[in-house]
C-alpha cells in the first residue's frame, strides 16, 4: 500500500526481459530436450535389436544321410584246412559284408589271406582239434569239427561269417542290457557308491565298508579299459536310515515268511524324497551303484517275478540310474572279500549301463581281464556312430529352430559353436575317408 506523495519503490519488471523466460532459452531447452532424445537413439537401437547372424545351413545340411564306415581288415588262416584259402577268404568277405550291410553297422570288411607276418589287426585262425572257439587279444581262434576240417563248405562259410560278425558288430541281443538300460554318451561320469541302510536301529545294519580298496581290487581294470571313451569320478557313502516309500510284499520261502520285491516295486525303489545319494555337486552324469541292507522288519528280502514268486537274483538295474544289491545278513564291517560277489554284480551293471558287448555264447575269452579287444573296439565303433549321428541331428534341429522363430537371437558364440562343430564332423568324415581310400 503506498500513499500519494511517497515514493513507490515496486519494480514492474518486463518479462521479456527474465533469463529463463527469454526465447533464446526457450530454444535452448527444448533445443537439449532433442539432443538428448537424439543421444538415446543409438542406445535403444542396441538395448532392442536382436543379433542375428547367419548360420551355415548349406553345410548343414550336407550331412544329412551322411554316415560313417570304418574299415576293418581280418586275416585268415586256414592252413589246418585242406581248402583255398584266397577262396574261404573270399566267400567270407562276401557273406559278411551283405550281412553288415543290411545290418547298418557302418563296416567295410575284408577277409584276406596275406602273410600273417605282415599283418596287423584282426586274425581269424581255423583250428582242428574241435576245441573251444577262443578270442585272445584281437585274434580268434576258431573250432572247425573234424567232419569239415577237409572240406570248408557253405556251412562252414555261414558259420565262420556268423561268429566274426558278431564279434565286429554286435547285434543288440549281445549288448550287456537292453537298449533302455544303457546311459547315453558321456565323456565324464560319476560312479556314486551308497551303502544304503533301511533303519541301523534295528540291529541289522552294516555300519562300513572297505569301499575304496573294492573299487581298487574289482573295478579298476574295468575302468582303465573304459577309459579310451569315459573319465570316471568316484565318491562313496554310507546311510544309516533310508526308509522304503512302500511296503514289502509278504511271501512264504523255504517254509518261513519273507519279504518280496514286486516289479512294480522295484520301479518305484529309490525313495527320492528321503534318500541323498549324491554329495557332489557337478554337470556330469551320475551312475549309482547302491548296497540295500533292508531293516529286520523286512527281513531276508527277496526280488520276485510277475508271478511273486522268489528269483534266484538279489540285485536289479534301473535303466539309465545305476543299480542296486541287495543284502540281507551282512557284517557290521564289510571286508573286501565279503564285497566280493557284490562288486562282480556292480561290475556286470555297468557293463550293461555303459553298453559294452557281450562275447557271443558260443565264443570264451583265455585272458585275464574285464573284456576282450573285440568288445572293446565294437563298443567305440558304435559310440563314435551314436555321436557322429546325435551331432548331425543335433545341427539339423537349431537350424530348423531358428528358421521358426524369427525373433530368436543367434550370436557370435552360437554361430561360432556350430561351426566348430561342423569342422569336427567334416574331420571326422575326411578321416574315414583316408582310411578307406588306404585300405
Amino acid at each position: 500500500m503506498s500513499f500519494e506523495g511517497e515514493p513507490n519503490h515496486g519494480t514492474n519488471l518486463d518479462p521479456s526481459t527474465l533469463s529463463f523466460e527469454s526465447l533464446w532459452s526457450r530454444r535452448r531447452i527444448i533445443a537439449s530436450y532433442w539432443l538428448v532424445v537424439l543421444l538415446a537413439v543409438p542406445l535403444w537401437w542396441k538395448a532392442t535389436s536382436i543379433d542375428r547372424l547367419s548360420l551355415p545351413e548349406n553345410r548343414v545340411r550336407g550331412l544329412s544321410g551322411k554316415e560313417i564306415s570304418f574299415p576293418l581288415r581280418i586275416h585268415l588262416d586256414s592252413s589246418a584246412v585242406s581248402h583255398s584259402v584266397s577262396e574261404i577268404a573270399d566267400a567270407v568277405t562276401k557273406v559278411l559284408s551283405d550281412d553288415l550291410k543290411e545290418g547298418g553297422s557302418g563296416l567295410a570288411v575284408s577277409v584276406t589271406s596275406s602273410d600273417l607276418e605282415e599283418h596287423k589287426g584282426y586274425s581269424v585262425k581255423l583250428l582242428q582239434d574241435g576245441s573251444k572257439n577262443v578270442v585272445r587279444g584281437r585274434d580268434l581262434l576258431l573250432s572247425t569239427p573234424n567232419h569239415e576240417s577237409e572240406q570248408f563248405g557253405q556251412s562252414s562259410t555261414r558259420r565262420l561269417a556268423d561268429v566274426m560278425r558278431a564279434l565286429v558288430a554286435p547285434p543288440q541281443a549281445l549288448v550287456s542290457g537292453s537298449a533302455q538300460q544303457a546311459v547315453k554318451y558321456a565323456s565324464r561320469y560319476r560312479l556314486a557308491f551308497t551303502l544304503l541302510n533301511q533303519d541301523s536301529a534295528s540291529g541289522n545294519a552294516a555300519l562300513s565298508w572297505d569301499i575304496q580298496s573294492s573299487i581298487h581290487r574289482y573295478l579298476k581294470p574295468t575302468l582303465e579299459k573304459l577309459s579310451v571313451l569315459h573319465n570316471f569320478t568316484i565318491e562313496s557313502q554310507v546311510q544309516l536310515h533310508a526308509p522304503l516309500a512302500f511296503d514289502p510284499t509278504i511271501v512264504t520261502h523255504n517254509n518261513s515268511q519273507s519279504f518280496g520285491l514286486t516289479p512294480e516295486d522295484l520301479t518305484v525303489f529309490v525313495n527320492s524324497a528321503e534318500w541323498t545319494l549324491s554329495s557332489s555337486v557337478s554337470n556330469d552324469p551320475v551312475l549309482h551303484f547302491v548296497v540295500f541292507v533292508p531293516s529286520l522288519l523286512n527281513n531276508p528280502l527277496y526280488i520276485l517275478d510277475k508271478k511273486n514268486a522268489v528269483t534266484n537274483s538279489n540285485a536289479f538295474i534301473l535303466p539309465q540310474w545305476g543299480g542296486i544289491v541287495v543284502l540281507n545278513s551282512p557284517k557290521e564291517h564289510l571286508s573286501i572279500d565279503d564285497l566280493h560277489s557284490t562288486f562282480g554284480i556292480f561290475e556286470s551293471q555297468l557293463h550293461a549301463l555303459l553298453a559294452v558287448p557281450t562275447l557271443p555264447a558260443d565264443v570264451t575269452s583265455d585272458e585275464i581281464g574285464p573284456f576282450t579287444d573285440w568288445q572293446l573296439d565294437a563298443l567305440v565303433r558304435r559310440r563314435t556312430r551314436e555321436n557322429f549321428g546325435d551331432s548331425r541331428e543335433t545341427l539339423e534341429s537349431i537350424i530348423l529352430l531358428v528358421n521358426q522363430i524369427s525373433n530368436m537371437p543367434v550370436g557370435q558364440d552360437v554361430k561360432g559353436d556350430v561351426q566348430d562343430a561342423l569342422s569336427a564332423l567334416d574331420q571326422a568324415s575326411l578321416s574315414f575317408l583316408r582310411n578307406l581310400e588306404s585300405w
